[in-house]
């Protein structure tokens, strides 16, 4: 009888160290769903973007045609170049009352958003900071003012500046755009995330009044929420259209959104008036994107910028 001697087993090979940090990769079905869903996201967003750019596109376009090729030809075809033609029109037109139409509407927000801006941050720091008697309340009033439309107010607002005679003057737009409820909001946010209690009482106790405190101390740490505050102050005073048409009467106070709507209403029976509508939008919108271009890299800056070290 033969014997059968037994083999021993073979060693099992060592199993390699598993890296820390190194991540198995997932199975197919899930990283065929992850694909799936930033495709379908960035065809959302790109979507957007086109519905969003497509009336800047064509104003783009049709400011550089004449006022037949404004009709003769497809809406984002190229026609003759007549974009310096139509914008020297533009300047030219009534004794270049769309320059002052401009002029008018840079004063309006400018000197509004700014001194509005300055009175909310204030507010907004003086509810985080000070503690008075129905403060809660006071800012629940404020909040309530955030809920309500501003045209709904447009008729109180008239016929107290009719009161006052200031109806048909720059003080009937100026005035309305210093108040801000949703600037005060946002100051007020700001102020509780950005600028810590025991920094104010340090500059207290170094002497600082008040006022110096906010001014030298709360304020440049408020800089990023000033500018975004200012940015919607900004547009909200440019695109100002319903409080203009309420209280001014003389074309030569007119804000440029007023004036180009004014000329739109007269296209009918002017039809030159057509093209210069048209070029006068595009130029309109220009502040406001040199606006938040210039004011980006401190809008989008950190949060944090001014903290003490």
């Amino acid at each position: 009888m033969s014997t059968q001697t037994a083999t021993p087993d073979a060693p099992l090979a060592p199993v390699p160290p598993r890296r820390a940090g190194r991540r198995s990769a997932p199975p197919p079905d899930r990283r065929g769903r992850g694909i799936t869903s930033r495709v379908m996201v960035n065809g959302i967003l790109a979507v957007v973007a086109v519905y969003t750019l497509m009336p800047l596109t064509w104003l783009l376009i049709a400011s550089t045609k004449s006022y037949r090729d404004l009709f003769a030809t497809n809406p984002f075809s190229l026609g003759d170049f007549q974009f310096l033609a139509n914008l020297t029109a533009l300047l030219e037109y009534n004794d270049g009352v769309f320059v002052r139409w401009l002029l008018n509407s840079l004063l309006y927000t400018v000197v509004a958003s700014g001194l509005s801006t300055l009175i909310s941050v204030a507010c907004g720091y003086a509810f985080d900071k000070y503690a008075f008697r129905g403060r809660e309340k006071w800012f629940g009033v404020v909040l309530v003012g955030v809920l309500i439309p501003s045209t709904v107010v447009q008729l109180p607002l008239y016929l107290m500046a009719s009161e006052l005679g200031l109806v048909n003057t720059y003080w009937a737009v100026l005035i309305p755009s210093l108040v801000n409820p949703f600037g005060v909001y946002l100051a007020r946010v700001f102020s509780e995330g950005y600028v810590p209690g025991e920094v104010l009482e340090a500059a207290r106790m170094d002497g600082a009044g008040e006022v110096r405190t906010f001014v030298k101390v709360a304020l440049p740490m408020l800089a990023p929420g000033f500018v975004t505050i200012f940015l919607f102050s900004f547009t909200a005073s440019w695109n100002n259209f319903y409080g203009a048409l309420m209280m001014l009467n003389d074309d030569r106070l007119y804000p440029v959104n007023l004036g180009l709507y004014m000329w739109n209403q007269n296209v009918y029976q002017q039809p030159e008036l057509y093209p210069l509508v048209i070029i006068g939008s595009l130029v309109a919108v220009v502040p406001l994107i040199v606006a938040f271009l210039c004011l980006q890299r401190f809008w989008r800056s950190g949060l944090t910028a001014g903290a003490v070290k």
